[in-house]
């Protein structure tokens, strides 16, 4: 594949006005607030909730919001002037307000505030809906998608473009140390970097200018019945890119090249062009639509203390030289990625080097916590069967003793459609501890636990160990861990948390 051209922001082909009529291909006809609105958020103190508030209350709205629990995130907004409810009641709604509510997808039917507010006429849209309508107020937009990397891409993409001298607007899945939260407010609406997740369908309601797809793999089992469908929902949003847009995608993942078949198709059927299209890889990656090498690409790899350094060359040029500071081969493909769509949007082989050389991860993705009993402690979103695979890669390349892992699975039902899968990934650990299933989304059907999966890797012959109280997990951890071991806590920020009550050196 060949790249056409850099995208100039002053072709209005490149940078389509931002107030321009949704067309009839987006989802989403939320024509958005009005200047000065007021806002309430249901589900507050989610990641991408709190993120989305910030940026609000920057574009001169009043906001305000609640949620279920307590957490640093919501305290954080308060610092900010931001009220938040702990708790949802229709008296909030009341009390604040508001203009439009926005709700996150986790909120159960029945949602008192929702009810409210539907009742009385109050406008009511998803966080998938409102972020849409951010998309299409800025000039440019690069989203990234795909089963596994997006927080880690993001991440890194958003670093190449400051190091390379330009002012994104951020809006990630995680906490960054570097932007102290989980958004960075650039000075104008040029440029949005933005995560962009599949879940119910979500991200068919934004606008891209770039558009990259990690990797795809079946997951978000409530949404989809298949891996097939999910192939079909990447199409279509990829399908979304504006016509002289650039597509990112993988030349090795084998899902990706089907989703890119479905594209082409796409755009054949209604006589539109394909968008610009990169491909990236490790070097003697081939992309099987096109029977092309990848365009972006990495050579001459080598591991220092676990950590990968490679080449990356562009078309068979040279581009920069990259020492990361994160390990395993997938992070590899989340820094080419990256690469890619930087250098489609003004970012610099500099940039994407210092970038890279100074990136330590976003929180929750393979986050060194500390030292407990001379053990390394880290902390992985790693909840997914192929994401776990990925992250217990990463570690064996570190120097250590023994690997000591706990894991909790996401969502009973992913747990249930997914449960070889996760027996398989699991498998090889030397030892892994189970915590129960963690959903905020579902009521427990009481047919699956994680119990049953370390029942079906003891029967296999593996180590694994189940605990209903954390507490215990923590008191098991400290008779069995040792000098230069390392311990995984791996899933969501439930389990993630528990790293935090270890005794730390």
């Amino acid at each position: 594949m060949r790249l056409i051209k850099q995208p100039d922001p002053n072709d209005s082909k490149s940078c389509p006005n931002p107030s321009s009529p949704i067309s009839e291909g987006d989802r989403s006809r939320f024509p958005g607030p009005e200047a000065g609105a007021k806002i309430f958020f249901v589900g507050i103190g989610g990641i991408s909730m709190s993120g989305l508030a910030e940026l609000s209350q920057d574009y001169g709205y009043k906001v305000g919001g609640s949620d279920m629990h307590m957490s640093h995130r919501i305290l954080l907004l308060e610092e900010k002037g931001i009220p938040v409810f702990v708790g949802h009641a229709a008296e909030n709604i009341q009390s604040f307000a508001p203009d439009l509510l926005v709700h996150t997808a986790a909120i159960l039917p029945g949602n008192p505030e929702m009810e409210f507010a539907r009742e009385n006429h109050i406008p009511v849209v998803s966080r998938a809906d409102f972020l849409g309508h951010l998309t299409r107020s800025f000039s440019s937009v690069i989203n990234i998608s795909g089963t596994h990397g997006k927080t880690t891409t993001t991440s890194m993409l958003s670093l190449m473009l400051i190091e390379s001298g330009l002012d994104p607007t951020v809006h990630l899945g995680a906490e960054f140390e570097p932007f102290n939260g989980t958004v960075r407010l650039g000075a104008d609406r040029s440029l949005l970097v933005s995560e962009a997740c599949e879940y119910r369908r979500s991200f068919l309601s934004f606008r891209s200018t770039t558009a990259a797809i990690t990797n795809i793999d079946y997951d978000h089992v409530d949404c989809f019945n298949n891996i097939r469908e999910v192939i079909d929902v990447f199409a279509e949003f990829s399908d979304r890119i504006d016509d002289s847009g650039y597509l990112i995608i993988p030349a090795f993942d084998a899902n990706s090249a089907l989703c890119f078949e479905q594209i082409r198709a796409r755009r054949d059927a209604t006589g539109r062009p394909m968008p610009q299209i990169l491909t990236t890889g490790i070097e003697g990656d081939v992309f099987a639509p096109s029977g092309q090498h990848a365009d972006i690409y990495a050579k001459n790899i080598v591991y220092r203390d676990g950590f990968p350094q490679f080449d990356v060359w562009d078309r068979n040029r040279f581009y920069a030289h990259v020492d990361l500071h994160v390990p395993g081969k997938h992070n590899i493909y989340n820094a080419l990625t990256a690469i890619a769509c930087a250098s489609v949007n003004g970012g610099t082989p500099e940039g994407a080097a210092e970038a890279l050389t100074a990136f330590r991860g976003a929180e929750g993705r393979f986050t060194v916590k500390g030292k407990f009993r001379g053990a390394t402690v880290i902390t992985d979103y790693a909840h997914h069967p192929a994401a776990a695979r990925a992250t217990l890669q990463a570690a064996s390349q570190l120097l250590h003793n023994r690997t000591w892992v706990v894991f909790q699975p996401l969502t009973y039902n992913r747990t249930e459609k997914l449960f070889d899968d996760y027996v398989s990934s699991l498998l090889p650990c030397e030892h892994v501890i189970f915590s129960e299933i963690f959903s905020d989304r579902e009521i427990d059907p009481g047919t699956i636990s994680s119990s049953m999966i370390a029942e079906a890797i003891n029967k296999q012959g593996g180590h694994a160990e189940y605990y209903v109280d954390k507490k215990d997990i923590l008191k098991r951890l400290d008779s069995l861990v040792g000098k230069d071991d390392l311990v995984l806590f791996l899933g969501p920020e439930d389990i993630r948390d528990l790293a935090d009550d270890l005794k730390f050196d």
